[in-house]
């Protein structure tokens, strides 16, 4: 991996800035939403929770906190109102928001604002609404459940300068707390990313029932709908999303890695506090081991993910295989993880009433989306040793 200084420029890397901002979102949300919170919010009732058209719980006056703080102009540059925030910056809040199983729209708005703020002059008005407040949510994703932007769901038709949408957009993560749909279409050989309210004309969302508690998924079908030209972001989506892809895995990436830390944190308190035989439970190897191997791999997950972060702020050709390799590492850490906490916790780590199950459910979200650890070292390998023959390119 080449470093990440720019010859002659800064030096990239977390420092005091960005421990400073990870601090700040810790003390909101340790405030704001401890656990007992949490627990209320997407599982006081385990019987409601399973069932249709029961959508998680979630607290729209801390999300307006967090748009008063600023964190949905993080992504944004500076020109349209928002921080342009380095991306090490960034991973430190959103490491938060998985230590605290934040259920609210933040990474997909993160993850819609790396892919407009590559899109040129056609996404700066959008842009500028999402530093505003509104958020956002990537549409991009076909039944087969490829994120790849050449095999998107939805195709659009040229009507005078306006586009008409039809078709299906899969896996669409928070969608019924979203204010703009960012949808990548087929037209010709060309991708068009286009910004639609989910309320507009001939939109339906269907909620998807999903394991995960602090989030919602849905899939969004486009029934001829109308998209204004002004509302074209780029007609390049397929290179749009091509360069926002290191981004939008790393950021996936800080949230696993905060869900991991969480339940290696409680793990451990409770093999201090569990007694079998006169001891407390961490006494023995058979818990104290497992603990220490997780918590190698979530400090290798994060080592990881911050080096991703600092190629990808310094703009480095190797920022894209970094970003796999974090999501790969922070995958595997958080599917270990999972395990570990509820085996360790014992007959009540299998119960609702253990906390454990709302990260493990997260993490297991998590590691499938946008591509789990077999996926990305199956990308990673095609870079370092070539694709397998037949496959394709």
């Amino acid at each position: 991996m080449s470093s990440a200084v720019k010859p002659n420029g800064p030096e990239f890397g977390y420092g005091e800035d960005e421990a400073l901002l990870r601090d700040i979102a810790r003390q909101l949300l340790d405030e704001k939403l401890p656990i007992e919170r949490l627990r209320r919010l997407v599982a006081a009732d385990h019987e409601s929770v399973y069932e249709l058209g029961q959508r998680p719980g979630w607290d729209p006056e801390l999300w307006r906190e967090i748009v008063e703080l600023g964190w949905t102009g993080l992504a944004v540059p500076v020109s349209c109102g928002g921080a342009a925030l380095p991306l090490v910056g960034i991973a430190g809040i959103v490491e938060e928001a998985g230590r605290h199983a934040l259920p609210a729209p933040l990474v997909p708005t993160l993850n819609a604002s790396y892919a407009l703020r590559n899109a040129g002059d056609g996404a700066l008005p959008w842009l500028e609404r999402i530093a505003s407040g509104v958020s956002a949510t990537l549409a991009i994703t076909n039944a087969a459940g490829s994120w790849e932007p050449r095999d998107c769901g939805v195709a659009a038709q040229l009507d005078g300068v306006d586009v008409v949408l039809q078709g299906t957009a899969h896996f669409v993560q928070d969608a019924f707390k979203v204010g703009m749909l960012v949808v990548s279409a087929r037209q010709g050989d060309s991708t068009l990313l286009c910004v639609v309210p989910p309320d507009a004309p001939g939109v339906t969302l269907e909620q998807d029932h999903i394991v995960d508690l602090t989030r919602d998924q849905a899939t969004v079908r486009f029934d001829g709908v109308r998209v204004p030209a002004a509302a074209i972001a780029t007609r390049d989506g397929r290179t749009v999303l091509e360069r926002a892809w290191p981004a939008i895995l790393a950021t996936v990436s800080a949230d696993l890695c905060g869900s991991s830390e969480w339940q290696l944190q409680t793990t451990v308190e409770y093999a201090k506090q569990r007694k079998q035989f006169d001891r407390p439970i961490g006494f023995f190897q058979a818990v104290k081991h497992p603990l220490v191997d997780a918590m190698i791999a979530i400090d290798r997950a994060r080592s990881l993910l911050y080096h991703a972060t600092s190629l990808i702020d310094a703009d480095d050709a190797d920022a894209l295989s970094a970003a796999r390799m974090a999501k790969s590492a922070a995958s595997d850490a958080g599917a270990y993880m999972s395990d570990r906490s509820v085996q360790l916790h014992g007959g009540i780590g299998f119960t609702w009433e253990c906390d454990v199950h709302l990260y493990f459910k997260r993490s297991l979200h998590n590691q499938a989306l946008f591509g789990d650890g077999v996926h990305q070292r199956r990308k990673l390998a095609d870079v370092l040793i070539g694709p397998l023959p037949g496959a394709r390119a």
